[in-house]
């Protein structure tokens, strides 16, 4: 009955196939790579990147960029390892069940239900916004009483509640309609930077790396980076350290990539067709994100640039206001498929956790006939879409970093750990290098925390408080590995009676 004990991957693989739990294996290589692409470019590079050039990095964003995309590609080999390994639903929290223990996997687990859910309300609320900005270009006026920044922002509520049905339907449809979203999507990616091109003066690139500034302490010591607050640094701007601070912003650009293995045990071939998803989505998206970086830094002066301004900013300012609504139309698009597959990814970790009977297990009965959880993708689909309609998330988007960096962080320790408790199983894609790249991993992931906000930090402890009071209550009894041992003591007593 410890909390450390750990379920087996061959008793993972197993329960996968136990038909009121089944999933439908029906994704391709190429269905995994427009998953994650369709969850990783959204509200990242559509407003971080212009606030993190105008305030921290000026021109060198680029290398913040690259940056951010070393600490994800890191993290991205451990998870295309375990998720070839263990393809089962669940990502991160499976994984960690197999090797660091039962509390470790509902940590992971409590912490990837905080970076999903709470990230489609932020960005359903982002998508709302852009959808207003878009209406008012054609002339298209929301009532103020259910728009955005209203007490009940009607149109994120609405978004999320068809996007639930649609995932409820089957993942293929959910997917078919991914793919056409995201083809648009990287087709407005794609449109700025070629058009862009024409508008970049080489001279707004100097300096490359502005020189390193202090900034007011005008935040309180809540508000400063916890690193900050530890050791007493002196807050500053520009130089290598806005650089470092910048790629601390710009992760949330990045976000989403771990959920493609969520869908593990619905990939038709998950030994390699998961860690193509996994890795082709992060390079495709750090391709472009580095193009866009360049071209938005050499259009518009990083001193010049709006904090608050997105893609679509950069072309008004430099008199194109046609390519601005053609940029936002693509926001629209692009983040509806973010809330999509931070839909489809929560769901399935909640339908791990109960299959595991850590949570009721009936929630994660699937249906016959569309092989979903429906009862957990409406359940989770009614949550986001309050929390989107009458929350002012504003600050708690940083609760979705802390979420993702700890999961990250112990996938990455989990890496060495399996080899080493493991070394029999077979493992169709392996991290090089191991232990050295996935320490390394875990190294940057823990420093990214550190740049976190003191606030975010006592956020995150209060949900990590409530997740253990669950865990405690609830799931530590009513395990499997729980029952399972009860029934073995059981078993045990009725062989040896006592005299």
């Amino acid at each position: 009955m410890s909390v450390w004990r750990t379920k087996s991957i061959e008793q993972s693989i197993a329960e996968g196939d136990e038909p009121e739990y089944q999933l439908k294996k029906r994704l391709s290589a190429l269905d995994l790579t427009v998953f994650g692409v369709g969850v990783v470019i959204g509200a990242g590079i559509f407003t971080v990147a212009g606030r993190a050039a105008n305030t921290l990095a000026g021109p060198a964003i680029l290398i913040s960029f690259v940056i951010a995309a070393i600490c994800c590609g890191l993290a991205a080999l451990c998870y295309a390892e375990f998720a070839s390994t263990i393809p089962v639903s669940g990502s991160a929290y499976t994984f960690s069940y197999a090797t660091l223990g039962e509390l470790v996997a509902w940590i992971i687990g409590w912490d990837l239900l905080l970076e999903l859910m709470l990230g489609a309300a932020v960005v359903a609320q982002g998508w709302s916004a852009y959808l207003g900005v878009l209406f008012d270009r054609l002339g298209i006026t929301i009532p103020e009483s259910v728009a955005y920044g209203s007490s009940f922002d009607l149109p994120a509520f609405l978004l999320v509640a068809v996007l639930t049905v649609l995932v409820s339907i089957g993942i293929q449809e959910s997917m078919r309609v991914n793919l056409a979203l995201v083809a648009l999507k990287v087709f407005i990616v794609l449109f700025v930077i070629f058009a862009g091109i024409g508008f970049i003066k080489t001279a707004n690139y100097s300096p490359f790396i502005p020189e390193a500034v202090p900034t007011q302490g005008e935040g309180s010591t809540l508000e400063a980076p916890l690193i900050q607050t530890l050791f007493g640094l002196t807050p500053s701007a520009f130089g290598i350290g806005g650089i470092l601070a910048g790629a601390s912003l710009v992760f949330f650009a990045y976000i989403g990539f771990d959920v493609v293995a969520t869908t593990a045990e619905e990939a038709r071939n998950p030994a390699k067709d998961l860690p193509r998803g996994i890795l082709g989505s992060l390079l495709i998206c750090t391709v472009l994100y580095c193009a866009v970086a360049i071209v938005m830094t050499g259009m518009v002066r990083y001193d010049q640039l709006s904090p608050e301004a997105s893609l679509a900013q950069v072309f008004e300012d430099v008199g194109k206001p046609g390519y601005a609504t053609l940029i936002a139309a693509g926001a629209v698009a692009g983040l509806t498929t973010v809330v999509m597959t931070l839909l489809i990814g929560s769901s399935r970790v909640v339908f791990a956790m109960s299959r595991d009977w850590l949570l009721p297990a009936s929630l994660g009965r699937t249906n016959a006939r569309t092989g979903t959880p429906i009862k957990i993708t409406v359940g989770i689909g009614l949550i986001v879409a309050l929390t989107a309609a009458l929350t002012p998330i504003g600050k708690l988007e940083y609760m979705i970093n802390i979420g993702t960096l700890t999961a990250f962080f112990l996938v990455s320790l989990a890496i060495p750990v399996l080899r080493r408790r493991r070394p029999d199983f077979h493992r169709p894609f392996t991290v090089p290098f191991s232990p050295w790249l996935p320490w390394a991993s875990a190294a940057i992931c823990a420093y990214l925390m550190l740049t976190l906000p003191l606030e975010t930090w006592i956020r995150f402890a209060i949900w990590m408080a409530l997740g253990f009071a669950l865990y405690f209550l609830y799931g530590y009894k009513r395990s499997r590995l729980a029952m399972g041992a009860q029934e073995d003591v059981r078993a045990a007593a009725r062989s040896n009676p006592t005299p």
